[in-house]
């Protein structure tokens, strides 16, 4: 074929699908504002809704390429592009994406689950994923936590929503559970009393619930009191500790005695034959 034909060839074609390729820059144009409006109401919805900026704008983003993407296919087909092989060129694409990012797409499932449903917010003391601690961020794909001892934790999203979520913080009061074991030749009464002046005198024990003294268990070597108290989420730790020295010196000092396990020995001599 000669050179030259190829402008008219051009030419003949651009006219015989001149309405085609009309149609297909209309669904182009069209398509591509719709997409973005849409996206950009999405993102509206989704910010009066208080969901995690990072997310808003990773949904608005899939949301319009992926309505894009759905808009190129119409306008190729108006084209007489095959659009049976294309689709399945972009879904043998998305599986083989899929398959390599199986791990990364998981933890960001998780993410969405921990921003809509919300076990936890940021401050909270947490135990999830095999980790104690609290939340200082949540991304799409992690969850980032500090220890007690100060240490910087990042836990998959994926392990935090496949586990048990323990949210220490999620109530404003907790109850303090201890259990003191005296003697059995110790008065009963005269214990409960020494732990219940001291509960009574410890402002940040609150009087409802009221703090719970009973005796729980006859053990092997101890007859054990659990002592329930109940106090603001933030006194817990410095409320346990106090408590537990407290008690221990007013039983010193009251002579009511705190056993430990013993072992008697016995040895039996035989005689010579």
């Amino acid at each position: 074929m000669n050179l030259n034909e190829y402008p008219d060839l051009i030419i003949t074609w651009f006219k015989g699908n001149l309405p085609h390729f009309i149609a297909a820059l209309l669904i182009f144009m069209i398509g591509k504002w719709l997409a973005c409006k849409i996206g950009m109401y999405l993102e509206r919805l989704l910010t009066k809704s208080k969901v995690d900026s990072t997310l808003v704008g990773f949904l608005r983003n899939i949301t319009y390429y992926t309505l894009l993407v759905v808009v190129l296919i119409a306008a190729a087909d108006q084209l007489g592009v095959n659009t049976t092989s294309l689709l399945t060129i972009v879904g043998a694409a998305g599986l083989a994406v899929g398959l390599a990012l199986k791990d990364s797409l998981s933890n960001f499932a998780s993410g969405v689950m921990i921003v809509i449903f919300r076990p936890f917010k940021v401050g909270d003391f947490i135990s999830a994923g095999g980790v104690d601690g609290v939340v200082e961020e949540i991304t799409i794909f992690n969850t980032i936590m500090k220890t007690p001892d100060n240490k910087k934790i990042i836990v998959p999203n994926s392990n935090v929503t496949g586990g048990v979520i323990t949210n220490v913080s999620a109530n404003p009061t907790r109850r303090v559970d201890m259990v003191f074991g005296i003697g059995y030749d110790d008065d009963i009464a005269k214990a409960k009393g020494i732990i219940s002046k001291i509960i009574s005198e410890d402002p940040r024990i609150l009087k409802v619930p009221a703090p719970q003294i009973a005796v729980a268990e006859l053990a092997d070597s101890s007859v054990n009191i659990i002592v329930r108290p109940w106090v603001n989420s933030g006194d817990y730790w410095d409320v346990l500790f106090y408590l537990n020295e407290k008690v221990k010196t007013a039983f010193d000092r009251e002579g009511v005695s705190i056993p430990y396990p013993q072992s008697d020995i016995h040895i039996h001599q035989e005689k010579a034959a």
